[in-house]
Formats: structure tokens, sequence, C-alpha cells
């Protein structure tokens, strides 16, 4: 039996140190090259967002690495968006038709050291404080340079790379032979804020922000404050704090970032756009002024691999905006395709890379396209009129048709169909809602049978939806 080529990984995040756990599972030998230190000893560092909803492309993703139970253990279940109205009203839209379609709100930090613990535990070699400084793609060598900038040469075998969107990889490998790169900024950046647990907070205060147990706010949803053009978000942690994040313009006429000079702008900025919001964030001005601002961009690449020496796979190769939730579990879901691909045929990478990339741009594309589309959707149209008669309204149809009509969030969300499949069926779909509500504004007023007919004589029936 031919022996199967080493892999080297750069990239011990979390899509990094999942492909490596698959991977080992198969009998690869895998080494992985981190350029951060070692979170378990070092401590987790921070700098991207440190809560991610975990969905079921992911949870599929960690069943067939066996870690599925153990990272649900560790996560909030949210069943929909808690909208958070400028007069104080809020009231929850769900994500699904009940309990069984929801997602999972995880520390980034948490998951990434378990499945660095469990990577390790199936035989992968990690390497921390490693940065890439260069590769020699024809000869497969790399070159590593640790803390202090001593450099080594390392003999790489299959080059694969899962070092995020400021990949050294991509980088590498565009030098070598252009990749075809384009990275389109969304000119929105984002700021991170935190709600304490409820135990530190006044009891009124929580009780009149609807919290509950630990959580200061409703525990199993995703609070959005949208305000048209910009938006806040919440999303729960297991000891009971949850993560803000503000969303704005990155420059412009207020509001924007570069129009609130300070601590003192932003809060005036929050007690008149979020006045329910500011009261449950005590350290406001603290995190404003320490938390810098993010920023956000879509990264597309003709070509994600030279032929078989060298592969870029998750936000190497595609990062997206978050605004669909959909970045790690996208990324999970390459590793599942490229493990089963390299599984069948290990000694034709070159064959299995170009695969890879057949099967997974399409999808990369979509999702970087729904992902923009959500934006616009969690900051505006969740408080829009139509929007919301054509959400009760693909509500209904969904019951009578189930075969016909699937919102487009949850075929996103809690199948495996294709992102492509998602987003043209999302669009032909919705068109239909809006030939509907045109003729009948009102959602009680419709004809459902006349509305079923009319799905079920234009669209084919949907897939096997394929839950977990």
């Amino acid at each position: 039996m031919t022996q199967a080529p080493r892999i080297t990984l750069i990239g011990g995040g979390l899509v990094g140190a999942l492909l490596a756990r698959q991977l080992a599972q198969h009998g690869f030998a895998v080494e992985v090259f981190e350029k951060r230190p070692d979170p378990r000893r070092a401590g987790f560092l921070g700098g991207r967002s440190i809560n991610l909803a975990l969905a079921e492309r992911g949870l599929r993703a960690l069943r067939t690495a066996g870690l599925a139970d153990e990272v649900l253990l560790r996560a909030v279940m949210m069943r929909g968006r808690m909208v958070h109205a400028q007069g104080g009203t809020s009231g929850l839209q769900r994500y699904g038709v009940d309990d069984s379609e929801v997602i999972w709100s995880v520390s980034r930090g948490a998951l990434n050291m378990l499945l660095l613990d469990a990577a390790e535990t199936s035989g992968v070699r990690f390497h921390f404080g490693q940065s890439l400084e260069g590769a020699d793609f024809d000869r497969c060598r790399i070159r590593l340079a640790d803390e202090t900038g001593t450099t080594r040469d390392h003999d790489a075998g299959l080059l694969i790379g899962a070092d995020g969107a400021g990949s050294a990889l991509r980088a590498a490998m565009n030098a070598h032979a252009p990749l075809g790169e384009r990275i389109e900024s969304l000119g929105h950046g984002y700021k991170e804020l935190e709600i304490p647990a409820a135990d530190t907070l006044p009891p009124a205060l929580v009780q009149q922000a609807g919290g509950e147990g630990r959580f200061a706010l409703e525990p199993h949803a995703l609070h959005i404050w949208p305000r048209g053009g910009y938006m806040c978000i919440a999303l729960p942690n297991a000891e009971g704090s949850f993560t803000v994040t503000l969303f704005l313009p990155a420059t412009g006429a207020h509001p924007s970032f570069v129009a609130l000079p300070d601590v003192a702008a932003a809060r005036a900025f929050f007690a008149a756009d979020f006045p329910d919001l500011l009261p449950l964030i005590p350290r406001f001005d603290t995190d404003y002024a320490a938390h810098p601002m993010g920023t956000l961009s879509t990264l597309y690449l003709d070509r994600w691999h030279l032929d078989g020496r060298a592969l870029l796979v998750g936000d190497a190769a595609h990062a997206i905006v978050p605004f669909h939730g959909q970045g790690m579990n996208c990324g999970f879901e390459d590793t599942v395709t490229l493990t089963e691909l390299l599984a069948a045929s290990p000694q034709d990478s070159a064959g299995v890379f170009a695969e890879f990339q057949r099967i997974r741009q399409p999808n990369a594309n979509a999702i970087a396209a729904m992902a923009l589309e959500n934006y616009v959707e969690m900051r505006d149209s969740v408080a829009d009129p139509h929007y919301l008669a054509k959400r009760a309204l693909g509500a209904k149809l969904a019951e009578r048709i189930p075969g016909h009509y699937m919102a487009r969030y949850r075929l996103v969300t809690f199948t495996h169909l294709p992102y492509a499949y998602a987003l043209e069926r999302g669009r032909a779909q919705d068109a239909l809602l809006e030939r509907l509500l045109r003729g009948e504004p009102d959602v009680e007023a419709v004809d459902l049978d006349a509305a079923s007919r009319l799905f079920e004589s234009t669209l084919e029936p949907l897939p096997e939806l394929r839950h977990g």
C-alpha cells in the first residue's frame, strides 16, 4: 500500500485544527504551524469576534470528527432574532419552525482549544509561535520564523493554508503565481462591547430588560437593535455575559466611526440611538476606548491552489462578512469536502485540489453574496412592514407546501443543500412572494390555495433537505 503524503497545515485556528483532526483520523501525518502562541498555555488572544454562530453545516463537520456533542455542552441555543425597536419594544423572529431549528452561540477561544486538544489526541503535531516567512513551491519547502526572528526551513509535503483572511501562505502563493485576488471592503467597521452577567447589574434593570437567570437579556436569542444603515447585535456567552457588536459606516457623516471622535461622542450616540442598551454596558467607556475598530471585507480569488502543491481553505480562500453567521460554518464544510476527496485519492493532490475548488468555489461565492444581503436585512428590513409581510406569507406557505417552499435562511442554516442552490432558490421564491404581495399587500387576504398552486407550478420540488 502506498503511503499517504505528509501534510503541512499553516494555521491552527478553528478551520486548521478541525481539518488536522479529520485528516489524522484518515491516517494522514499532519503537522500544523501557527504564528500565535498556544492559547491553552498563553491564554486566548482576542482581536476577532469572541463568539460565533454554529449552525447545521458546522455541526455536521463536528459530527464527522466526533466532537459535536462536546461542543454543544459549551454552547448557548439561539431560537431567533430578538428585534429591539427604537421605542424600546422587542419581539422574537424565529429562525426555524421550532426548537429543532436553532443556532448556537459558541466561544471562539473555547472552541479553538477543544479542537486543538482533539487534533493532538489524533496524532497531529502542533508548532506554535511559528510564522510563515516564505515558500519555495518548486522544492516543497517553507521558511518559518519563531518569536525571536530565528528562521528554519521545513520540508512541507502537501501545503494547506488555513491561516485566515490575512493568509501568509496566500501571499506566498500569489507571489509565485498570481491567484486573481480581489478584496472588496464593505466600508463599514465594527467595535465590540460587553453586557456582563446579570448578577453584576441592578436587579430592576435586569427585570426591565427581560433578563433570565444569569443573563441580563433573554438568553436564547441573537439580539438586534436595527437602525437603518447601522445596528448593534448581542450574542449570549455560556457564563451569562453577552458580546455586543456595533456596526457602523467607517467614514462619512454622522453616524459613522469617524464622526465619533471620542468616548463622550460615542456615549451620546448610544444614549440617543440605543437608550435601552447603554445601561446594560457598565464598562462602556473603557471598552469603547480600548477596543479597536475592526474592518469588514469580502475576499475573492480566481484560483485557490497551485496545481497539487498548495491549497487554501476557509477564510484564506474566501473570507466573508459576518452577517449570515456562516463564515465558520462554511470553513468547517470545506474540511469535510477536502478530507473526503484526499482520503479517496491520496496520491492525486492536483486532481483533489482542482475538484475541491470546483465544488466549493460557487458555494463560497454564493454565501458571500448572501452575507452581504443579510447585513441590509438585519440593520433595516427586520423592522420593515413589507419584509415582515413576506416573512409571514412565507411562514404560511412553509406549513402548507413544505415540499415547495422553505425560507432561504432555513435552507442555508438548517440543511446541507449547497449554498449556491439556496441562493438561486431563494431568489426564485422571493420573486413569487413579491408577485403575490403586489396583488394583495395584506397577508391575511392572500388566497393561500392560489399561492400554493403558483409555487407548485412554477418551481421544482425542493430536494431532500438533509437536516442533521
